[in-house]
């Protein structure tokens, strides 16, 4: 009896449940390879993440097509299985990283109710392009060519920073497809003389900052974008997210970043769009002063609505998510949502 006891535990030890096979199988069929790195707690943190939008019904795919006349690819986060009556978004990151880390605080509450679409943009994560051309008119035209091709009819999108800028110009070019636009803290109406002033502030290179190189780089963008950032935190990790998120392709990001500042949108005039806006902005925004989140609106007119939530810097969805979250459901939705205590 004991004999019989003791196989059947063994067969168990070595042979682990159908569950548990299964989700080995998901893993490794989904999730993006871990960083070819030393093991390192940014890319243990990045693969828990991948973990986590996994969990939320999410995979990876990369869609290769051709634009600016080269090959292009953009890995991008995708529902496993298309829910009926649940409407697709698609959200844009900006500079600081990739997608997973700057939207990892909206999946878990919007893919409740949304098909989630989370593109890298080109040159950020794993997303490439063989292309000369840096415009937020590329990166835009580079998200639409991914939706199309995994047959993506109708979508909103919302965007933050760098992303607002790529959403925006989206939503006026595709006008045909994109439902409902959401833009957070993006200085879409600045001049191409306030960005450079913006960017003169500094007193140095902005790429620096924006794009660090060093542990005190990532410290000085901490301060710029979080209202309350953390007071200290040690050099070896701020270095390992440095070496983890900015070193590949960081000099096609400084291009991005130096074509931004010299034309912005590059759409003259700006066009007001047709669709609904929602606007969010931090009142405490120390990258994109809150009076260019007023001058959006008022360009938009009677189709948008700007929203300023207090106590928050740029990184608005990372320092009030529960607001962030709360304010995109209820506008993309048209619902009254009760915010919980």
């Amino acid at each position: 009896m004991e004999a019989t006891i003791a196989r059947h535990f063994f067969h168990r030890l070595l042979r682990p449940p159908l569950l548990l096979r299964r989700l080995a199988v998901l893993l490794l069929t989904h999730l993006p390879p871990l960083y070819n790195r030393r093991l390192s707690l940014v890319a243990l943190k990045d693969f828990q993440l991948s973990l986590f939008f996994l969990l939320c019904g999410l995979s990876t795919c990369t869609v290769s097509f051709t634009a600016g006349g080269a090959a292009t690819s953009i890995q991008i986060w995708i529902p496993r299985r298309r829910r009926q009556g649940k409407p697709a978004l698609v959200l844009i990151h900006g500079f600081g990283g990739n997608c997973k880390w700057q939207f990892q605080d909206q999946i878990g509450t919007l893919s409740r109710s949304f098909d989630l679409y989370i593109p890298d943009l080109v040159f950020f994560g794993r997303s490439a392009s063989a292309t000369a051309e840096r415009s937020v008119g590329f990166q835009s035209r580079c998200v639409a060519a991914a939706m199309r091709d995994l047959g993506v009819e109708k979508y909103s999108v919302a965007g933050i920073s760098y992303g607002g800028f790529v959403a925006f110009r989206l939503a006026a070019e595709a006008a045909e497809v994109v439902e409902r636009v959401v833009i957070l803290t993006s200085a879409i109406c600045a001049t191409a003389e306030e960005m450079n002033a913006l960017a003169g502030r500094e007193k140095r290179d902005v790429s620096e900052i924006l794009l660090p190189r060093r542990a005190e780089d990532l410290m000085a963008l901490m301060r710029r974008s979080l209202h309350r950032p953390p007071r200290w935190l040690p050099a070896f990790l701020l270095r390992d997210f440095v070496d983890v998120m900015y070193k590949d392709q960081r000099e096609e990001r400084v291009e991005l970043l130096l074509e931004l500042l010299s034309n912005g949108l590059d759409l003259h005039p700006l066009p007001v769009l047709s669709k609904e806006v929602l606007i969010i902005w931090g009142d405490k925004d120390n990258v994109f002063p809150i009076s260019f989140g007023h001058r959006l609106q008022r360009h938009l007119g009677r189709n948008a609505r700007l929203e300023v939530i207090a106590d928050a810097g740029h990184a608005v969805q990372l320092e009030k998510p529960h607001i962030v979250n709360h304010l995109i459901l209820s506008f993309l939705l048209q619902s009254t949502i009760l915010l919980s205590p």
